[in-house]
């Protein structure tokens, strides 16, 4: 099977495919960094950070979702204000955020595999795998904290208090993947869209 992007572009001429996979990643890499900024106040102010992670590996498979996701953790090693918070640079992951990031990495990759193999085009099958991909962020998140603060804090700090947020995203993704395989499925037998189909 295919992912989102392999359906829409799977008209792009081979010779072409190189650059289209490079930008594929790069806007990627720059809408997670996006959604990183994007907050909604509470008494744990939520980003839509693990939101468009869980997402790009869905829409661009394993290998090009994790490689968006390496390609915005070394945007934030360069210095370039990615991240969540106002820091950036090689210091950060060092920091009490490291274990989420290599996570994130990490959840792109299986969600994406398993976006490859269909379960990402049913309500049910994708909310469980967004609900894997936010588990193995805040599972790695959780290791990185427990091993330099103790296994209770950890999971207090560092687990418990993003659980309704990785909820609420985990089902906002589950809804929007559907949708979005839908909408193309339309466009493709419609008769305004032979570009679908173009030969590459």
């Amino acid at each position: 099977m295919h992912t989102l992007s392999d359906f829409v572009l799977h008209g792009t001429n081979r010779r072409h495919a190189l650059v289209r996979d490079g930008l594929l990643v790069l806007a990627a890499s720059m809408l997670v960094a996006v959604c990183a900024k994007v907050q909604v106040p509470g008494p744990i102010p939520m980003t839509l950070q693990t939101f468009a992670v869980v997402l790009v590996g869905a829409m661009l498979g394993s290998k090009h979702g994790a490689a968006a996701i390496l390609a915005y953790l070394l945007e934030g090693a360069a210095g370039l204000p990615v991240f969540a918070g106002p820091v950036a640079g090689p210091a950060y992951f060092a920091g009490p955020t490291a274990g989420y990031l290599l996570g994130f990495v990490v959840a792109a990759w299986v969600v994406g595999k398993l976006a490859e193999h269909g379960w990402d085009r049913r309500f049910f099958a994708a909310l469980g795998v967004f609900a894997l991909g936010h588990v193995l962020v805040l599972a790695l998140g959780f290791a990185w904290l427990a091993a330099q603060a103790g296994a209770q804090a950890a999971f207090i700090t560092g687990v418990w208090v993003f659980l309704p947020g990785a909820a609420v995203k985990t089902l906002l993704a589950a809804v929007a993947l559907p949708v979005a395989w839908k909408c193309v499925r339309r466009l493709d037998r419609s008769d305004d869209v032979a570009w679908f189909h173009r030969p590459s």
